[in-house]
């Protein structure tokens, strides 16, 4: 049988981590540019990034800051691009939406660009993937690229000094890796695809083992394990299955939800975590899954312990008018939303009945 061809951007062109990711890079950032644009945004990693700029003038660089007002949206982008005149490379340091807006600039100008993550939230830093959001915080749409980073530097000590929070958020986003994947691709006859819903199965069985530990303890073993986890590993699926393997509803609840305002002080990984359990209760009571109610009693408990969100009130949205949450659904369900990959139906009422219930026990069947 012939296959058609398919591209697949799997990795950065090269992976820098350990404790002093960070001097080691200085070389390899050298040679791929003498004047590159530094894009940071949060005031908390401030200092940090001014080290980094330090760190570049030592090299004999000449690096210009910027700085994005909002999430990854296109008025920052129009802005920053006319900021990068001159500039050679684009080094991102921040969180997700400022590794997306990183990669996405440096798409756009042909340049090289070098991701340094401050925290290990997502696996923005990996991946061939920008998402795109207004300048209040609501999702638009995702933005395909051509290639991953061609440098990525995960400095341990870095990354370590991020709230811990940001690190369960990132268990919750990478988690999604496996209840998602496995869905969208478990039945594909591609073998890359196949190994790609694998290696979600096996990340997602070392986050259930080290995670707690990792949030107990940032100094331990685990820790590393899950940081390069969430951070490195979780990006290789998306790269090795390419678009087959396709994220499904609890990207796509993280989407709807991201439309209230009420709801933008949640972290990306913290709305896919919530999106993971409304995702089984869809599999479990209209899919006829009984595996995925297995699955909502075993996943749970681990979010409430790691102190991520498991239903509304804990998402801010106690208050919530039932037009909002109708708003939330509606946008999930919208035409073209990665929810169509579920093998059912999903309507705007029955997405509203599982984001209701997210929280609820699953009974256990005979």
């Amino acid at each position: 049988m012939r296959q058609s061809v398919s591209v697949h951007a799997i990795s950065p062109a090269v992976v820098l981590r350990g404790e002093a990711a960070w001097v080691e890079a200085g070389p390899r950032i050298a040679a791929l540019c003498s004047r590159p644009l530094v894009l940071g945004r949060s005031s908390a990693t401030d200092q940090l990034r001014q080290a980094l700029v330090l760190d570049l003038q030592a090299l004999g660089l000449h690096p210009k800051q910027a700085r994005l007002q909002f999430d990854c949206c296109e008025q920052d982008l129009s802005r920053i691009t006319v900021e990068a005149t001159g500039c050679d490379a684009v080094l991102a340091a921040g969180g997700g939406k400022v590794l997306d807006a990183g990669k996405l600039l440096a798409h756009r100008l042909g340049l090289p660009c070098i991701t340094v993550p401050l925290s290990a939230a997502t696996c923005a830093g990996w991946t061939a993937l920008a998402n795109l959001y207004s300048p209040e915080g609501a999702f638009q749409g995702d933005v395909v690229l051509d290639r991953c980073p061609d440098l990525l530097v995960f400095d341990h000590g870095l990354v370590r000094q991020a709230p811990s929070r940001t690190l369960a958020s990132g268990v919750a986003d990478a988690l999604a890796k496996w209840y998602e994947a496995s869905v969208s691709s478990g039945d594909s006859g591609d073998g890359l695809v196949q190994q790609a819903v694998q290696m979600a199965r096996v990340l997602r069985d070392q986050l259930l083992i080290d995670s707690s530990t990792a949030l107990e303890n940032p100094d331990s073993a685990a820790w590393v394990r899950t940081a390069e986890a969430c951070a490195l590993t979780a990006g290789v699926m998306g790269g090795l299955g390419g678009a087959c393997c396709r994220t499904v509803a609890a990207h796509a609840v993280h989407n709807g939800l991201t439309q209230l305002a009420a709801c933008h002080h949640v972290l990306h990984g913290e709305k896919v975590g919530f999106g993971i359990l409304v995702q089984l209760r869809l599999e479990e009571r209209l899919g006829g899954n009984r595996l995925a109610g297995q699955a909502h009693r075993q996943l749970l408990p681990l979010l409430r312990q790691l102190s991520l969100p498991v239903s509304l009130e804990d998402l801010g949205l106690a208050d919530a008018s039932l037009n909002e949450l109708k708003q939330v659904c509606e946008f999930a369900c919208r035409e073209g939303s990665d929810l169509h990959h579920l093998p059912f139906q999903v309507t705007p009422g029955a997405l509203l009945e599982a984001l209701v219930g997210a929280a609820e026990f699953s009974p256990v069947g005979p």
